[in-house]
């Protein structure tokens, strides 16, 4: 068996290399403001984020997830009140390979926009 050690690696297109099949490591994660001018702050395999309405948005992958079963991890926050969860509305918006919806919603179950909005995806490319 060889040792690789490097100190850096990068694909040859930039950002984080990524293994085709690998579940083991983030396929897609993003930070994005979700008040007011929603916008990425930053991200990996995001294309887009799309505004859907209060505390509810759309994340479009840049290469589609091997299939729609990934596991998403997410939270929320907003300075002026507590307690925000992430969650997928599956029964109206199913995840999808090539996007998937969120909601952020408030510990009295009120969907509301959040100031900060981060969210990872694991489940391997296409």
């Amino acid at each position: 068996m060889s040792t690789i050690k490097a100190n850096d690696i990068q694909n040859a297109t930039g950002g984080i290399p990524t293994v085709k099949g690998q579940k083991l490591i983030p396929t897609a994660w993003v930070n994005f403001n979700g008040d007011g001018v929603v916008a990425i702050r930053d991200s990996e395999n995001v294309s887009s984020i799309t505004d859907n309405g209060q505390g509810d948005y759309s994340i479009t992958f840049a290469i589609a997830m091997a299939n729609s079963n990934y596991v998403s991890l997410g939270m929320a926050g907003k300075t002026t009140s507590k307690l925000r969860n992430v969650v997928q509305p599956y029964a109206s918006h199913p995840p999808t390979t090539t996007d998937c919806r969120y909601n952020t919603v408030y510990e009295n179950n009120l969907i509301t926009d959040c100031e900060t909005v981060s969210i990872t995806i694991m489940g391997g490319q296409a």
